[in-house]
């Protein structure tokens, strides 16, 4: 019996991580306040965030946040669900599990249950993504996404994400999340934000020249400065006439390195190393501008931005390795200087957002719906499909599999019962956030469900006043198709593997500094 007590209290704890975060869940989910061992504070309802930024001890909770981190790889949202499913998959196993159930009976169930679950979401699709280029055809999907994270700036930050991604949604290869860049920029307000094609960066440009339009661009890894011999050497000078020829040579030879540039039409000159003085003053002779960045990320973004090859070497570049740019400016957003890389055509490699904000928090939670918006239109560009939002999903498999569950012989059907009443903790949650009578909502989502024809689409309207369902469809409250088919599919796993232990067993820490990462323990030679 105590051994008993002490499972049912580890899938407690795992239990606990899901409730931590269930008041986050949906548009009116409130903030958390986290503060990390950098003493970094963060001030944010995205799962993904907190659950990075916590450090969780307990083997049998990591289990849960490992399911939660594997869906946000995959699908990059969702993570909320994964974690909110897997508590309650855990709570309705303790009540099996205190009726005399086995774990192995339990387990079997809910893994018919997932299964069937996996079935039955290939029946709920009300709405299909055409044309995922096209902007219009995203936005719905996106807003959804969005809404969950920034109510009242999901209309706007939808257009937003949709405008960036559809500029460089290429046709053959997959959609690539890193494409889409954030700046974040502080001042005036969130609906200030912009976007454009191209890149933007927080740096002054170096030389005198701050915009060229139409640009041929050399793009340098390397230092733009005169390379210095490894030898050291004494020049001793005994005239004036030495003295004033001890530079000509080497001023020379930087005027020529710089015509070279210039005889080749290059207008702007973009090193990731230091410029050196006498070189910026030829620069600005022969009207060339030069701008330096410090990341090396930053110069591969823009090497696929302009369409240019890094040269490691001060050497000409050929015309291949050369990039191009509509135009190239310094401007100043609020009183931030920034320089900006403008493309004009069709379509571009890259596209930035500027984010504009009153404090670094609200900008860090506008960055981070923003990923997760852009991640759903990534995750679209797999899978068009797209099922009910606001919990008419959850619902109707709740319902669906009540039923398969009274159909089903054996000990099962009990855990497949219990796995259908975990999906009823969507509505009511969402309802409590929302400030709504959480039974009276559920009752009328079931009673709504009836309705072979469209009740499979009758959702929570969060915006009414009282327990109000909506039509999903008309209103455009969509939840995408692969979101849910991982989620559902890492929740159950992970409740699975939880209820399999019957004992945790852990080592004592050894005492003593750790070893440092990516060094060998010299004990061990």
């Amino acid at each position: 019996h105590i051994i008993q007590l002490k499972q049912w209290y580890q899938r407690r704890v795992a239990i606990t991580a899901g409730k931590t975060i269930k008041t986050c869940y949906g548009p009116k989910g409130l903030n958390k306040m986290v503060i990390n061992h950098l003493s970094k504070l963060f001030v944010t309802n995205d799962a993904a965030t907190i659950i990075k930024e916590l450090e969780v001890q307990h083997p049998a909770a990591k289990m849960i946040v490992l399911a939660s981190q594997q869906q946000e790889a995959e699908c990059g949202d969702g993570t909320n669900f994964v974690m909110i499913l897997a508590g309650a998959l855990l709570e309705k196993a303790i009540d099996l599990l205190e009726c005399g159930l086995s774990p192995s009976e339990v387990i079997k169930g809910y893994e018919m249950a997932g299964d069937k679950c996996l079935e039955i979401l290939e029946t709920l699709v009300c709405h299909t993504v055409k044309d995922v280029k096209n902007k219009e055809a995203v936005i719905p999907v996106v807003r959804s996404a969005v809404g969950s994270k920034q109510d009242g700036y999901e209309d706007f930050l939808a257009e937003l994400i949709s405008d960036a991604c559809s500029k460089i949604m290429p046709t053959q290869r997959s959609f690539n999340v890193d494409h889409v860049r954030t700046c974040k920029i502080l001042g005036s307000g969130v609906l200030s934000s912009t976007c454009l094609q191209g890149m933007v960066f927080k740096r002054n440009v170096e030389s005198d020249i701050t915009s060229v339009k139409d640009a041929k661009i050399a793009v340098f890894s390397c230092p733009f400065d005169i390379g210095t011999t490894e030898t050291k050497g004494t020049v001793l000078i005994k005239t004036a006439e030495e003295l004033t020829n001890f530079s000509v040579d080497e001023e020379k030879l930087i005027e020529n390195s710089v015509k070279a540039l210039a005889d080749l039409g290059v207008t702007c000159v973009v090193s990731g190393g230091k410029v050196g003085d006498m070189m910026l003053h030829f620069a600005n002779k022969f009207n060339i501008m030069v701008v330096r960045l410090m990341s090396k990320w930053d110069l591969r973004r823009l090497c696929r931005s302009i369409n240019a090859t890094a040269l490691p070497n001060m050497v000409p570049p050929t015309a291949e390795e050369m990039g191009s740019c509509s135009l190239v400016q310094l401007e100043e957003v609020g009183d931030t200087t920034v320089v900006s890389f403008r493309q004009e055509r069709e379509e571009s490699a890259m596209s930035t957002i500027i984010i504009r904000g009153s404090t670094d928090n609200i900008m860090d939670d506008i960055e981070r719906a923003i990923d997760d918006g852009v991640n759903s239109v990534k995750v679209l560009s797999r899978d068009q499909r797209c099922l009910p939002g606001a919990a008419a999903t959850e619902i109707e498999l709740a319902k669906q599999l009540m039923t398969y569950g009274e159909q089903t012989p054996g000990m099962e059907q009990y855990a497949i019962k219990k796995f259908a009443e975990a999906f009823e903790v969507f509505p009511k949650i969402l309802a409590e956030n929302t400030g709504l009578k959480a039974n009276e909502v559920l009752a009328n989502m079931y009673n709504a469900h009836q309705d072979k024809v469209s009740g499979m689409n009758a959702g929570i309207n969060l915006e009414a006043d009282n327990c109000e369902i909506m039509d999903v469809v008309e209103r455009q409250v969509f939840d995408i198709f692969l979101t849910k088919h991982w989620g559902i599919k890492f929740a159950v796993n992970a409740a699975c593997t939880v209820l399999v232990v019957d004992q945790i067993i852990m080592a004592k820490q050894a005492g003593g500094p750790k070893p440092r990462k990516g060094q060998a323990d010299p004990d061990d030679e």
